[in-house]
């Protein structure tokens, strides 16, 4: 997931990440990433095949040249049975391929970013207060996207959409070399909070953007970031999507990688025993089952 932070390389890419211009970089590669021009397109996707190898054996397109950006071959859909679904009502499934970078129980209002470093609820859902209160004390689990891995993001349980807002900030990297060098990454980068209700239960998805992640997108509001003038603001209805969405069904999207963020709050579940830092997960698979 990252090299050893306290080596010089590691560093050395942590201190130029201060000095980049980090939302024009970002702006550059959203644009160059949605270009239909086929000579662009073609060579954004053969590069970051050759670099990558992303497993297309899942994908419902195959061949990487056939999408009509680089975006598309990115946020590529996969087939219907690629990632079947825990049916068990108590299960609560994973919302993302990827690999996890922290989970557990939060310490009152802390949740654990990297060894030697945490951060509070409250920063993280930029001081909303009623809900970092719903969620202190409970369990959480911070899974990591790479470049290489499918980029839509499910819901890990049936849920209505009860709140949702954007929180402006940086664009640090999200990888683990950063997270164990950038005090408060999760909580200083941009992001969006998407709070659900399953019956009497409340759990929240925070999508964290990061370098050179273009856009981020929920199905009830479309595409959220880029976003001008970047201030904090609630996210209203927009479609005519239904705020209801069963278990399993997509939820949002990521150009490029990133990070989700699924705060639970306490006694609703036991996670896994398995969720340790490095840990692969996909779409689907079982993380916690519910109390």
């Amino acid at each position: 997931m990252g090299a050893d932070p306290e080596s010089a390389g590691a560093r050395a890419f942590v201190a130029l990440q201060y000095l980049l211009p980090q939302h024009w970089l970002t702006s550059v590669v959203y644009r160059l990433t949605r270009s239909r021009r086929p000579w662009l397109k073609n060579t954004l996707i053969d590069s970051f095949v050759n670099s990558y190898r992303p497993d297309m054996s899942d994908a419902v397109e195959r061949d990487p040249r056939r999408y009509e950006s680089f975006n598309a071959f990115f946020t590529r859909a996969l087939r219907q049975d690629a990632r079947p679904f825990d049916p068990d009502p108590r299960a609560l499934v994973c919302p993302v391929d990827g690999t996890v970078s922290q989970a557990g129980a939060l310490d009152g209002s802390y949740l654990v970013q990297a060894k030697g470093h945490a951060y509070t609820l409250e920063a993280l859902l930029d001081g909303e207060t009623p809900w970092s209160g719903l969620f202190r004390g409970g369990s959480f689990a911070t899974l990591y996207l790479a470049p290489y891995n499918y980029h839509r993001i499910h819901m890990p349980l049936p849920g209505t959409l009860r709140a949702a807002w954007y929180v402006p900030g940086a664009l640090f990297s999200v990888n683990a070399t950063t997270a164990a060098s950038v005090p408060g990454l999760f909580a200083r980068n941009e992001r969006l909070i998407c709070v659900c209700e399953r019956g009497e239960l409340t759990f929240a998805l925070v999508l964290v953007g990061a370098l050179f992640v273009g856009s981020m997108s929920t199905v009830w509001h479309g595409d959220v970031t880029p976003r001008n003038p970047r201030r904090r603001a609630p996210l209203p209805m927009r479609t005519a999507a239904s705020p209801t969405l069963p278990k399993g069904a997509e939820m949002g999207r990521f150009n490029m990688g990133s990070t989700v963020i699924l705060l639970l709050p306490p006694r609703a579940a036991t996670l896994r025993a398995t969720l340790t830092p490095g840990t692969s997960v996909r779409v689907g698979e079982t993380l916690a089952r519910l109390t």
